[in-house]
C-alpha cells in the first residue's frame, strides 16, 4: 500500500474542516497537494485563471456561505497573486485561509528561483494566523489553527508549506514533549453584553425622540430583530453598503444606503437624528454620520475593537447582533410620537421618485440607470448578486431593490476591480440551483472578469440551473474615476487615463459558447433582461450607457460638489455640454425632492 504524505494529511483535515471545495491555481510548488486533491477527489479543486481571482473566489463562497474560503497558490508569483483578494478577506472581515506552496527547506535562503519570504509577503494581510509548517508533526497544529483563527477572527490566515513537507509520510502525533495535539473543532458560541450595559444603552435609546439605525453586514443574521428594534424606536434604517442584503427595502422606513453612493433618504436621516444605533458595522464614510455631537449613539458589535471607532459612542454593546438586540428589545419603550417615522417615510417616498425620475431621464444612448430599474423588476427572487466595483455599484447601491433573502456581495471595503465574475463564480458553485446576476463595468470586465467567463464556459454544464447573467455598463470610460476627478479635484477628464477599449463583449461570450447581446435601444433594456433570464446558458447582456450621466453624491453633501464638477467639466472639450446639461438636471431634481420634513 502507497504510504500516505503529509499532503493527503492535510486533505483529510480539510475534510474534517468540512471544506468543500478549494479555488486556486497550480504550480510547481504546491504539485504534492494537488496530487492528494486527485487521490482524494475531495474537497473539489476549481482552477481560475488567476491566482486573485482564486482568492476572491475564496472570499465570495465564505461570504455567500458563512463558512470558510480556501485558496491555493504556489510559491513566488502565486503567492503575490493572491494578495488582493487576501486584502479583500481582511477588509470586509471574511475567513479565509489561504494555503502556500514554498520551496523547499534546504533551498531557502539561497535565492532560489521563485523563493520569496512569505512570512514577511503576508505579515501585514494574514492577522488571523500566519506561520510556515516546519516539521510534519506540525501540521495538524497549524492547520487546525488557521481554520478556528479565520473563523474567530473574521480574518484570512495563511498557511505555508515547504515542497519537502508536503513530500513527507503522514504525521503521527507521539504522546511526548513539545508534540502539540489538536482536533478539527470550533463553535462561535454565544455573545452577550453584560447586564448593566443592555439596561444603559435603552436608557439612552428610550430617551431620543429621532432615534436613527445604521446596519452593517454583522447583522446578517438579526434581520427579524432589527426590525422589531426600529418599530419599537419609532426609527428609520439605513445601511451600510455591506449591509444592504440584510434589510428589506421595501420597509416604508427604510431609507437605502448611506455614504457617497447612498440615498438622500439616508442622508437626510443621519443629518437629522438625535440618537444613533450603529448595529455591525464598520462604515468608513463618517463625513455621512451625523456631526459629532448631533446624536448620542450605542454601538453593537461582535468585534469590542470595532466599537467607537467610527462615531463618538457611548454605550458599546460588544456581543453578536441577533443575541444582543433580543435581549435589548423587552426593555425598550415603544413610542408613541411617530412623528419623525413620518418624516422618515416621506423621505424615502421622495427618493423613490426621485430614482424613477432618474431612470426615465433621457441618455445617450441608454441611462445606466434604466438598466437597474428594470433589473429591480425581473430579478428572480432566489437570485444571488455579485458587484463589482466602479460606477455600477453606484446603480446597484442606489437603484436596486433587492427581494428578501437575495444575497448581494462585493468587494466593499477594498473596493478592488474585477472582482464580480469570481465572486458570481463562487456564489453559482455553493448553490447551483439558484440564478446568478453579475454586475459589472466594462474596466471592471476588462481587468479581470473578460478571463473568468472562460471559467464559467468550462463549468456551467454542470450547473443544475445554468442561468449566470452577466451585465455590463459599457461606457466606454473608467466613469467612477472621470468623475471623482472632477468632484474632488477639480480636474476635467484625462482621455489617456479613462478612456477605455471598445470590445464586442457579447461577441466574446458567444466565442465561449454562451449567450450574449449588445443593446444600444433603449426600449430593448427590459427585453433583454427577459432574454437572458430565460436563457438554457449563461448569458451577457453589453447595454451601451452614456459616461455623462453624473454620479452626483446625495444631498445635502451633493449640492456643495456641483459648482466645482461643472467647473471641471468646462475644462473638457466642447464644455462637456451633455455632462453639465445632466448634472444641472441631476441637481435640480434632488433639490426639488430631498431636504423637507414630512407633507
Amino acid at each position: 500500500m502507497e504510504q500516505r504524505t503529509a499532503a493527503d494529511f492535510l486533505v483529510g483535515r480539510l475534510q474534517q474542516w468540512k471544506v468543500e471545495r478549494i479555488f486556486g491555481y497550480s504550480g510547481d510548488g504546491i504539485n504534492p497537494l494537488l496530487g492528494a486533491l486527485r487521490r482524494s477527489g475531495r474537497p473539489e479543486f476549481i482552477q481560475a485563471r488567476h491566482e486573485e481571482a482564486a482568492a476572491f473566489m475564496a472570499v465570495a463562497h465564505a461570504k455567500y456561505t458563512g463558512g470558510v474560503g480556501v485558496v491555493t497558490a504556489t510559491q513566488g508569483p502565486g503567492a503575490v497573486h493572491l494578495l488582493n483578494g487576501l486584502y479583500d478577506a481582511k477588509l470586509d472581515s471574511v475567513p479565509v485561509v489561504a494555503l502556500i506552496g514554498q520551496q523547499k527547506r534546504a533551498a531557502l535562503g539561497s535565492d532560489y528561483q521563485q523563493e520569496i519570504d512569505l512570512l514577511s509577503l503576508t505579515k501585514d494581510v494574514a492577522t488571523a494566523f500566519q506561520q510556515q509548517v516546519s516539521d510534519p508533526e506540525q501540521l495538524p497544529l497549524v492547520l487546525d489553527r488557521a481554520f478556528k483563527a479565520a473563523l474567530s477572527l473574521r480574518a484570512p490566515a495563511v498557511v505555508i508549506l515547504p515542497h519537502d513537507i508536503q513530500q513527507a509520510p503522514a504525521p503521527e502525533t507521539p504522546h511526548e514533549h513539545g508534540v502539540v495535539p489538536s482536533s478539527p473543532v470550533w463553535s462561535p458560541g454565544c455573545l452577550l453584553p453584560r447586564e448593566q450595559d443592555l439596561h444603559d444603552a435603552a436608557a439612552l435609546l428610550n430617551g431620543g425622540s429621532r432615534v436613527a439605525l445604521l446596519v452593517g453586514q454583522g447583522a446578517a443574521k438579526a434581520q427579524q430583530e432589527v426590525a422589531a428594534v426600529a418599530d419599537s424606536l419609532g426609527a428609520g434604517i439605513t445601511t451600510s453598503l455591506l449591509g444592504k442584503p440584510f434589510i428589506d427595502e421595501d420597509l416604508a422606513h427604510a431609507t437605502g444606503t448611506m455614504g457617497h453612493l447612498g440615498t438622500s433618504a439616508s442622508a437626510y436621516l443621519m443629518s437629522r437624528c438625535d440618537t444613533l444605533l450603529i448595529i455591525g458595522s464598520n462604515d468608513p464614510w463618517t463625513e455621512y454620520y451625523p456631526a459629532p455631537g448631533q446624536a448620542r449613539a450605542v454601538q453593537i458589535d461582535i468585534d469590542p475593537q470595532a466599537i467607537g471607532n467610527r462615531y463618538p459612542v457611548e454605550i458599546a454593546l460588544s456581543g453578536d447582533a441577533a443575541e444582543t438586540l433580543g435581549a435589548l428589545t423587552p426593555l425598550l419603550h415603544s413610542k408613541q410620537d411617530r412623528t419623525w417615522r413620518a418624516d422618515v417615510e416621506y423621505q424615502v417616498r421622495e427618493w423613490r421618485a426621485l430614482t424613477r425620475e432618474r431612470a426615465m431621464t433621457p441618455a445617450t444612448p441608454i441611462n445606466p440607470e434604466r438598466v437597474f430599474h428594470e433589473l429591480s423588476s425581473h430579478l428572480p427572487g432566489n437570485a444571488q448578486v455579485a458587484v463589482d466595483v466602479g460606477s455600477s455599484v453606484y446603480w446597484y447601491a442606489r437603484h436596486l431593490r433587492l427581494p428578501r433573502g437575495v444575497p448581494a456581495h462585493l468587494s466593499s471595503t477594498l473596493g478592488c476591480m474585477g472582482c464580480s465574475v469570481p465572486y458570481g463564480i463562487a456564489a453559482k458553485l455553493a448553490r447551483p440551483g439558484r440564478p446568478v446576476v453579475v454586475i459589472s463595468g466594462d474596466g471592471a470586465l476588462q481587468m479581470a472578469g473578460m478571463a473568468e467567463l472562460m471559467t464559467v464556459s468550462r463549468l456551467w454544464k454542470d450547473w443544475e440551473d445554468p442561468r449566470f447573467v452577466v451585465c455590463v455598463i459599457n461606457n466606454g470610460d473608467l466613469a467612477e474615476v472621470s468623475w471623482e476627478q472632477r468632484e474632488m479635484e477639480g480636474e476635467p477628464r484625462f482621455p489617456a487615463s479613462q478612456a477605455l477599449p471598445d470590445v464586442d463583449y457579447a461577441g466574446y461570450a458567444s466565442l465561449l459558447g454562451l449567450g450574449g447581446r449588445r443593446i444600444e435601444d433603449l426600449e430593448q433594456v427590459a427585453a433583454g433582461w427577459e432574454e437572458a433570464f430565460s436563457s438554457a446558458r449563461p448569458f451577457l447582456l453589453d447595454f451601451v450607457t452614456d459616461p455623462d450621466v453624473p454620479l452626483l453624491p446625495p444631498f445635502p453633501a451633493g449640492a456643495l460638489k456641483v459648482e466645482g464638477m461643472d467647473g471641471a467639466l468646462q475644462q473638457e472639450p466642447d464644455g462637456a455640454r451633455s455632462a453639465r446639461n445632466l448634472l444641472r438636471a441631476y441637481a435640480e431634481q434632488e433639490s426639488r425632492r430631498s431636504g423637507a420634513g414630512a407633507q
